[in-house]
Order: structure tokens, then sequence, then C-alpha cells
């Protein structure tokens, strides 16, 4: 020990049972550790004991050692975490020797002290455990084994963590908050503020429609939301085609229905309003009943089934016709006249960059203005349609807005702030936490005077009903499996406050009018798929609407290390940060070879030679030649007609895969009912 005594920076004491921990360091390195015992002499406690510690071994040093050493150190420094006994003992030992000048009790790291490290900490460095303070490095270690038993949360999940213990100091908060606690100040993520540009707004008085309708919109306001004024002032009555880009909420819907319903009103044509879902149609449906059903004739489209086509409450020659993407383009692809269209509204149409449903929206888009056009050219005094494309979440706003001619009306106001929370819970606790969630909001009264309620978005229908019946204070599931009657009492009774929340699926995230206050993520799946960032945001926007809230709350609930299918690449911890933090994704749309031979003989159907033209008009980018070839090879089209099977495969909507099932299963006499449920058992179950 000679060498080492040369000269001694720190000598550290840490009261461990009825002995000291001696750590001696220099230049911030641990020289060693040791053993000190103390005992009662008539001079006072005196060191009797002192043993040099190596690896499990201990060897006995000459107890007057440690007294040259607790000369030659430049501090002497004790544990706070050391007992007031055994503290009083230690300086009083010191004090024998005139050495308690030297020391002074700090706090240290009860972990490092135990390992025999001295690691003093500081105030603005300490982590709370318990009852004791531990270095960042100890306390980084021990949330590490806390998230193993949580199901091994990593990435920026665990970034997120880390930095909330740096913060608040506290790893049993952070432990808490991984067993599902609410602890407002360590689940809030972030705010998204309320914004507000400044646009001036045109006067209702101003406008130039149709006398009915303006008396009608005269009757219900003064001046024009800002979207609704922005559109006004860049040529919505002039005919112009538009993508209009606002969040929910602010009135962009509105811009559609007075272009449309002043065009119908002034013979110009019917209007087409279309949605990607049926709830959707079947709820807009009875919008316009409702606020323009004493003006114009209003019929609904949606295609039913893939199968059949009953065609309820469908009259083409209504003035406005409110229908799903697809109950349209079932009506070009089996040659239905549609009439004079003057207005086509198309809602949420940044389903165009969707996998599955992308380039149906894409293809029916082409053959609608294909079928506008040319009826433009066979018809005199027809002057064609005027197109208006809404949307909340658009990350390509200007590129979409020039691939589609359109004029980009943009408005970024955020009606009112959105609080966006992340919490952690498994499967079962998500329900419990739901549960707090949704009395919390449901007891809560806004400034003007309507109860919080809640939409809770989760990943399948079974789901849907799981939650809800768990839910103490009332609440209903909604989805597309539930029927028109049932989900329209949904809507009335949480329209009226009688429930206190709804549990429905991704998939109808887009424009179901629920006026929430809170928005409860649990899942961030569709089906077996994860949640895009845009996805999120749309649904994420249903929190917080002006006229009835003061306010958002967003409330993420993550299981760790949960996916919900093994095809799905990443977990849940690691997606919700992705979600959160992630940019808007462009809207493109994207074709494989079953999506490009679908739309490209919906195209031959529709336009014959013209398809090649509809094709290329088309946002996505379509192989038309190798498209070609597989029809042909299909026996999909002769020449630049359908064949008897091409027209049937493309009336029902089915991709090349599904026709030869369909095919193979009427060769082998198989049972419709069969061949049905593989067909529907292809899709997912949302």
């Amino acid at each position: 020990m000679s060498k080492q005594l040369q000269r001694v920076e720190t000598l550290f004491c840490h009261e461990v049972g009825d002995d000291y921990l001696v750590v001696v360091t220099r230049d911030g390195e641990r020289l060693f550790r040791a053993k000190l015992g103390l005992s009662e002499t008539e001079a006072g406690p005196r060191p009797t004991k002192f043993r040099l510690k190596r690896g499990s071994s201990e060897e006995p040093r000459q107890p007057d050692e440690f007294v040259e050493l607790a000369r030659r150190a430049e501090r002497i420094r004790i544990s706070e975490q050391t007992s007031a006994s055994g503290r009083a003992k230690l300086l009083e030992m010191l004090s024998g020797y005139q050495l308690e000048e030297k020391a002074k009790a700090v706090r240290t790291c009860r972990y490092c002290a135990s390992a025999g490290r001295y690691s003093p900490v500081t105030t603005e460095t300490a982590i709370k455990d318990d009852r004791d303070w531990i270095c960042t490095d100890c306390a980084r270690q021990e949330l590490e084994r806390q998230l193993s038993y949580s199901g091994g949360v990593t990435g920026a999940a665990k970034e997120r963590l880390e930095e909330l213990m740096l913060e608040v100091q506290d790893l049993q908060r952070i432990v808490n908050l991984l067993k599902g606690r609410l602890d407002p100040e360590l689940t809030k993520f972030d705010t998204i503020s309320a914004t507000t540009d400044e646009v001036d707004p045109v006067g209702v008085d101003t406008l130039d429609l149709h006398p009915d309708l303006q008396a009608l919109l005269e009757d219900r306001f003064d001046t024009l939301l800002p979207v609704q004024s922005l559109s006004v002032d860049n040529g919505l009555f002039d005919g112009r085609d538009q993508l209009v880009v606002s969040a929910t909420a602010t009135g962009k819907t509105l811009v559609g229905e007075l272009t449309g319903i002043d065009r119908v009103l002034k013979g110009k044509g019917t209007m087409l309003f279309l949605v990607p879902l049926v709830a959707l149609a079947n709820q807009k449906h009875e919008d316009f009943e409702d606020e323009y059903g004493h003006l114009v004739d209003v019929s609904i489209r949606v295609g039913a089934s893939r199968i059949a086509d009953s065609g309820n409450r469908f009259d083409p020659n209504a003035d406005v016709i409110v229908g799903t993407y697809e109950g349209i383009d079932h009506a070009l692809r089996t040659g239905k006249d549609l009439g004079d269209i003057g207005t086509v509204v198309i809602d949420e149409v940044h389903t165009l960059k969707e996998d599955e449903r992308g380039h149906r929206l894409d293809g029916l888009i082409s053959r609608l203005k294909y079928a506008t056009e040319t009826r433009a050219r066979e018809r005199d005094g027809y002057d064609g349609a005027q197109w208006i494309y809404l949307s909340a979440t658009v990350g390509n706003p200007e590129q979409l807005a020039r691939t589609l001619e359109s004029t980009l009306i943009e408005f970024e106001e955020r009606p009112v702030p959105i609080e966006r929370h992340v919490t952690f819970a498994d499967g079962r606790e998500k329900v419990r936490v739901a549960n707090k969630l949704v009395k919390r909001e449901f007891d809560t009264k806004s400034s003007k005077g309507y109860r919080g309620q809640t939409i809770i978005f989760t990943n399948s229908r079974r789901r849907c009903h799981e939650i809800s019946r768990k839910l103490e204070y009332d609440a209903a599931p909604y989805h597309a499996g539930l029927d028109y009657r049932r989900r329209k009492t949904v809507e009335r009774k949480f329209g009226d406050q009688e429930l206190a929340a709804v549990v429905t699926t991704a998939a109808l995230a887009a424009g179901v009018d629920f006026p929430a206050s809170q928005v409860v993520f649990d899942s961030l799946a569709m089906g077996i798929e994860w949640l895009s960032v845009q996805e999120f945001h749309q649904m994420l926007g249903r929190a917080g609407r002006p006229d009835y809230h003061d306010e958002g709350k967003v409330y993420v609930l993550v299981e760790p290390d949960c996916a919900y299918h093994n095809s799905m690449e990443g977990t849940e911890d690691e997606i919700a940060f992705t979600l959160l933090k992630g940019e808007m994704e462009s809207v493109m749309t994207h074709y494989d070879e079953a999506a490009a031979v679908e739309e490209t003989l919906a195209n031959v159907t529709v336009a014959g030679r013209g398809a090649k033209r509809l094709n290329d008009r088309m946002l996505g980018e379509v192989p038309t030649k190798h498209a070609v070839g597989k029809l042909i090879e299909y026996d999909f089209i002769d020449g630049f007609e359908p064949t008897p099977l091409g027209r049937v495969v493309t009336e029902h909507f089915l991709d090349p895969g599904q026709a030869f099932a369909l095919l193979d299963g009427i060769r082998k006499n198989a049972h419709p009912y069969d061949l049905i449920a593989d067909i529907e058992l292809r899709d997912r179950d949302l």
C-alpha cells in the first residue's frame, strides 16, 4: 500500500451493517476498497478492524493503516445514507485524530456505494428511488431492469422514458407509468396549439347563390368560415376545381356542398358527393336530406356487396347522389347513365395513398372525368363537372393539387388545442386505463356546457364490443358490421350526450361525425397493419370541436413489445413514437401487378381503346403495356373489349387471384356460400 499512500484524493465511507465500506480514490479512479470496523475504547471509537477487499476475499491489514490513509487524504466524505448514529461514531473517531475538518457528509448513489464505488450526486443530477437518491447511470440500469419486466420497451419509447426520468428525477414515477398510471405531467407528450390564420371573412349576403340557397345560408350565419372564404375568393363559384386541405371541424365540407347545391339549383347538373365507406355515405345522405331535402332530391348509391348490387334507395335522376367510391364506380363499370354531372366532391381524397383501395379511387376519378368529358362533347348545353377534393391530412398538397389539375386551398387553422399523451399498459390493463379516462372526461364540462365524450379506436370489431362492455359509463360499439339502424342509434345517442364513449375501428376514423373531446388509441393498428402517420393524424383530429370544447385530448395506450400479427414489423412502443414524431406522408398511388390489371380492365370496360389515355392521367404510374398483356393472358379482354369473364371480374371488383379462386371453386362444384366466404375472408376484418 506504500505507493498508494503517496497521495489520496478522497476517502469515502459508507455504513454497511455494523461496519463501514471504505473506498479510496485518486484522480477520480478507485484505488481499492476496504472494510473498517470501529470499537469503543477509553479514548472513544477507534479502528480495530481494517481489511482490503479483493474480489470476494478480504486481506487483513493493521488498523493504523486506515488512520494513515485518512491523514493523507485530501478530503474525507461520509455517505448521507449512513445512519445518524453511525455518522456520529465515525466523526467522533476522526475527531480523535484531529481529522474532523476534512470530513463532510455528502449525498451519494446508494447502488454505487453498495458496489464499492464513490459516486456523489447533486440536487441537479440525483434520481429519486423510493426514499434514496441514485446516480443517472444506476437509474438507467434500474429502469432497464423494470422495462424488461414490462415486456422490453425499446427504441424511441425507451429514450422517451429516460428523458422523462431525468426531467422529473424520480424513477418510481416512471415505473408507475409503465403500470398504466395516469400521471399527466409524465403522460403528456406535447400540445398541438390552436392556430388562427388571418383571413378576411366573406359575408354571406355578398354571395351570388340561388335565392333559395342564399336564404337558407343567411338564416344560419352572417359570414363564412376562413377556409370557406378562401375557397370563394379563389374561384369556387366560378367553376374552378379545388383541392381543399384543412383540419377536421374547420368547415371544409361546406365548400363542396355550397357549390354543388348552387349548381343543382341553377340547372348545372347533378351533384355527386363521394366518400370511402358505407357508414359515411349513410350519414352524409341523412345530413343532406335534413339540410337540403326541401330544396333538392337526394339519393344514395353504395356498393352493398361485390356479389350483389341491390341499388337500394338509388335514384339516378336525383339532384344529389351521395355514394361510396365503389358504388359510383360500379355504376360506371356496368354502363349506367349518371346523367349530367355538374359537381363531383371527393371527400377523404387522401384515400388515394391506401394500398388496397387507393388505386380504385385513382381509377374512379379518371373514369368519371372521362364520362363527364365525353358527355360534354356529345351534348350541347352541358359544360362538364366542377371537381372539389377534400382532405384534412395531405403531406404533399402542392404536388397533389397539380396532379389533380386543381387550385390548392390550404388552411392550417386548428380550432382548439390538442393535448397528446402517451402511457403504457398491456392488453388487459388498457381497458382499465380507458375506463378511467372515459369517466374523468365525461365528468367534466366545457365552458360551452358540454360533457366530455370519448372515441376509442381499436383494431377489430370483436375488441369494440369487448371494451364497450367493460366501461362503467354508457358506451357503445360502432363499426361497419352493425346494421344501419343500430349505427344511427349510436350516432344519435352520442350527439345527445347519452353516451360517454363510442368504441370503433380505425377503418371508420374518417369523416364519422362524433363531436368528441377525447380520442383514446387502444391500438395503433388497423386490422393487422400499423397505422400510417396520415391515418393517425386523421384519427386524433377527431378530438375537440370549437363549438363544443375548449381543448381536445388524445391518449395513446402503448403495449410494450406488442404486435398484432407476425407479419407486422416493429412493436407498438416503437410505432407510437414514429407516429407522434412523423411527418405526414405524401399522397401517391402505387400500383402492383394486381392493381394495374384491375384498373386497366375497368378502363377498357368504360373507355375501350381510350383505356391507355385513362391510365396515363391517373395519379400513379400504371404499367399499361404489361397490364394489357396480362388481361389477354387471363382471357379478361378480347382486343379492347372485356370478355364475359372480364366483365364479371370488373363488375364485382375482383383482383385476378380472387377471380381464379372463384373459377377453381366453380370447376370443383364448391357450394356458392363457400366461394363467397373464401373471397370475403381474404379481406381484413375491420
